[in-house]
């Protein structure tokens, strides 16, 4: 078997093939966290209520028509209204089901939901320059740290990408999605892996809607510094690791 053929393996559906296996849920192990715990003594943002006022453009079919990669924003601020509906949009919780998984706004296999939500912030009104994390329970923002030279270790981070290099640091607010893959793994085992690639996807793809519906662009990143970026949030890579970031902001003309 080549090495393309290892890895094509991994994209087919054959989850029939982990049948036998008694996930750690069949043997009754204790679930997971649902989300990542902090401590209560941390700086806490509230977000503002979600709005459709920050909607500029309603019509879906004009919103998925003029959906575009972008790579190019101006010096505009985002509100504390636009990051709260982007957050909401991407992570947001909407319910839970007897069995206390969260409903999102995105789907997921097994309502798992194995993301956290780091943001690097750039430019967002009220907001000072940092790392933080959003709390989709409460629906609120944890300050990190500050992260000195942010743009250059951002730079460091999204390494030379293609079309535009080193766009990235140019946004408002660039969005790293970490996965804890056990909280899919204690329910799938092995075949869990492909799921949450799979659930990246779509929470990526909430971003670039919800952007184009307040007049902002998105620009997923999969290109990107592993080790720099686990170090620089303090994961451990192993447990908890980035897996997917999106930068956005709003929109300037290309030169």
């Amino acid at each position: 078997m080549t090495r393309y053929e290892q890895q094509r393996h991994f994209l087919k559906s054959n989850f029939h093939e982990f049948k036998h296996i008694k996930t750690d849920k069949i043997k009754g192990l204790a679930q997971p966290p649902i989300v990542k715990s902090y401590d209560p003594k941390s700086l806490i943002i509230d977000l503002p209520k979600i709005s459709k006022d920050v909607v500029c453009k309603e019509n879906i079919f004009d919103i998925m028509d003029q959906r575009r990669s972008t790579r190019f924003y101006s010096e505009e601020t985002l509100s504390l209204d636009e990051l709260s509906y982007l957050l909401w949009a991407t992570q947001g919780i909407t319910g839970m089901n007897k069995n206390g998984l969260t409903l999102r706004t995105v789907p997921c296999s097994g309502a798992t939901h194995t993301f956290e939500t780091y943001l690097f912030i750039m430019r967002v009104e009220g907001i000072e320059q940092g790392i933080y994390r959003y709390l989709p329970v409460e629906h609120k923002l944890l300050f990190m740290f500050e992260l000195e030279k942010i743009e250059q270790k951002i730079d460091a981070i999204t390494l030379d990408q293609p079309f535009v290099p080193n766009f990235a640091k140019k946004a408002s607010v660039l969005f790293a999605w970490s996965t804890t893959p056990y909280r899919s793994e204690w329910k799938y085992d092995i075949s869990a892996h492909k799921k949450i690639l799979i659930d990246a996807g779509h929470v990526c793809q909430n971003l670039y809607l919800a952007s184009e519906s307040i007049g902002a662009g998105a620009c997923a990143i999969g290109i990107y510094d592993q080790k720099l970026i686990d170090e620089i949030l303090e994961l451990d890579g192993d447990d908890e690791f980035v897996i997917y970031l999106g930068a956005v902001g709003k929109k300037r003309e290309s030169l």
